[in-house]
């Protein structure tokens, strides 16, 4: 009888480490996605890109990470929009607080060390929106004394410190929709980031007639997936659906149907190709 009994204990003890080692693998490395759902990180406030108004999301980097998660074998109801700031991005990453982000998200080498990325999947340039009246600004030689508004930990603002650091007077605040009142208001020249996100919010019916872009990108920026570093399972499988996205035509809808209104046209070297995953 004891030895029945003992076997019975060692029999659920197996057991019990088995379902524990096939469910230590849910939402982690390369697994994320399916029937468990999806933490997706996005701008909340990136009219054309990443917007959220009531329970609604929509914008360009919204239609994406809808069609990577769809192809990861998530549907759209069970995707859990994380507000994914600038200066935070990384941080929700290496915390587990979302599987990935599509949120403007530049590579650069830094960033690099510290989060993995799938893409590019969009190729975006630095610029300026001044007021509709302004003719002073004409580009990035003419802001010599003028104030700048932009985003704390974002490659745009640490683009001016680095190349007009001498010459502009430098305002960093949480949010690019926080820019805005201070535009309108002149409290801040112009408001530099992406030309794509200036586009969205120049499209925007409450800001017609208010603003315009000036046209004259200075940077390149490519737009990639940030993932948890070193999941290369997950990153191939995200480039694949990128990859997807563009062949099929779904990318350049999604591009026409947020940024359209705008007038907004692609620049060069769009549709990258996605880099290798390493």
């Amino acid at each position: 009888m004891k030895a029945r009994r003992l076997g019975a204990v060692a029999a659920a003890a197996t057991l019990a480490l088995t379902l524990a080692a096939c469910g230590s693998g849910s939402g982690g490395g390369g697994g994320a996605g399916g029937d468990g759902g999806l933490k997706v990180g996005i701008k909340f406030d990136q009219p054309g890109l990443g917007l959220k108004k009531g329970t609604e999301y929509s914008g360009m980097d919204v239609d994406v990470a809808k069609y990577v998660a769809k192809e990861l074998g998530t549907s759209e109801d069970k995707i859990t929009w994380v507000q994914a700031p600038s200066a935070q991005r990384e941080n929700l990453i290496s915390t587990g607080q979302v599987d990935f982000i599509v949120a403007t998200y530049s590579i650069t080498d830094a960033r690099k060390e510290k989060v993995s990325f799938a893409g590019p999947y969009f190729v975006a340039g630095q610029d300026l929106l001044v007021r509709a009246d302004d003719s002073s600004i004409t580009g990035p030689d003419s802001l010599n004394g003028k104030k700048l508004c932009s985003v704390k930990g974002s490659t745009s603002a640490q683009k001016v410190k680095d190349k007009f650091a001498q010459t502009v007077q430098l305002q960093e605040f949480g949010t690019y929709s926080e820019c805005l009142p201070a535009l309108a208001t002149g409290g801040v020249d112009a408001l530099t980031t992406d030309d794509a996100i200036l586009a969205g919010f120049a499209a925007q019916p409450e800001n017609k007639g208010k603003f315009k872009l000036v046209g004259k990108p200075f940077s390149v920026e490519n737009y990639g997936i940030g993932l948890k570093k070193g999941d290369t399972a997950l990153c191939q499988k995200i480039t694949d659906a990128i990859k997807k996205m563009q062949s099929d035509g779904s990318l350049d809808k999604a591009i026409s149907a947020n940024l359209g209104p705008a007038n907004y046209k692609p620049g060069p070297g769009n549709p990258p190709t996605p880099a290798a995953c390493s």
